[in-house]
């Protein structure tokens, strides 16, 4: 999948602004990013739901948008928000999903069983949809996402409202398809999703910020990170929050969590901090939340 110039406007506002991409074919692909900053846009792009204003794009072979209608029969997407009938069971729901995608009726039976059988519907086939927990409901769309066995899989937000439990269970499902060869791309605001990806993008006001694997990333950081230590954490917060070069300042327990410019060393973040407080300094490994803090910080300076 290969992606170059993509922009999309809408009026006066630049929702995509010239994002360059290239996805391997059954990767697991982030898209990291505050709310407005072009996730859901750009996947709809990707899969020809919205025509780009320009740019050009190629998935699965295809040109997209002139050639969107053939990549929809090889592709499956799933919204952050619940979309499937709730008034009917969870064998409905997918005979009816199999329907829609034109599998052959000899086929239906046999890949109906297979779904509810991997996703664990088996003693649910007859509950209606709309009466599951949330974690059951997203593995339900999953199901019904992928019942064609599309090629690529767009996931957007998938599991904003599910536990961490179920998080976790729909990821190892997820992993299960990347490691048949589907292709996935996924958007996502939750730190420890984004860190299971095989790579990331991070997108700030539409603009591609940061492309690489997570740990890359994290070794590229350009800054330092602290864990600071001090009885007066609420006025070391403040003088360290007004410095030019502190990118962010987090409360973690009892500690300060600072990242900085690699220009900002310790004997400096000392003379930052309230006189006469016994505090306590160590530089720690950074992590991806640091990464992102730091790649949006930029690209909004880059952007004003």
């Amino acid at each position: 999948m290969q992606a170059r110039g993509l922009t999309r406007r809408f009026g006066d506002l630049v929702a995509v602004d010239h994002v360059d991409l290239s996805i391997s074919r059954g990767q697991v692909y982030g898209f990291l990013g505050p709310n407005g900053s072009g996730k859901s846009t750009t996947l709809r792009m990707l899969c020809g739901l919205l025509t780009p204003t320009s740019g050009e794009v190629q998935v699965l072979g295809l040109r997209i948008p002139e050639q969107a209608e053939a990549l929809k029969r090889r592709i499956g997407y799933m919204t952050q928000k619940f979309s499937l009938y709730e008034d009917l069971t969870i064998l409905e729901n997918l005979q009816f999903l199999a329907a829609i995608h034109d599998l052959p009726r000899a086929k239906i039976k046999a890949r109906v069983d297979e779904m509810i059988e991997r996703y664990h519907f088996g003693d649910r086939r007859g509950q209606l949809a709309g009466t599951l927990s949330g974690g059951q409901k997203q593995r339900l769309a999953l199901a019904c996402s992928v019942l064609h066995e599309p090629e690529l899989l767009l996931l957007d937000e998938p599991t904003s409202a599910v536990d961490p439990e179920s998080r976790r269970d729909f990821w190892a499902n997820l992993f299960e398809l990347a490691d048949a060869g589907t292709t996935l791309l996924v958007s996502t605001h939750y730190m420890d999703e984004a860190e299971r990806c095989h790579r990331l993008a991070i997108l700030e006001s539409g603009r591609l910020v940061a492309d690489d694997t997570p740990q890359a990333l994290c070794a590229a950081l350009p800054g330092r990170v602290w864990r600071i230590h001090t009885a007066q954490t609420r006025q070391a917060e403040k003088n360290l929050r007004s410095h030019a070069e502190v990118l962010g300042v987090a409360q973690i327990g009892t500690d300060l969590r600072v990242l900085a410019a690699t220009s900002l060393d310790e004997a400096a973040l000392r003379r930052l901090l309230p006189d006469g407080d016994a505090v306590n300094i160590e530089a720690v490994t950074p992590n991806l939340e640091d990464v992102f803090v730091a790649a949006t910080k930029l690209g909004r300076a880059e952007a004003a």
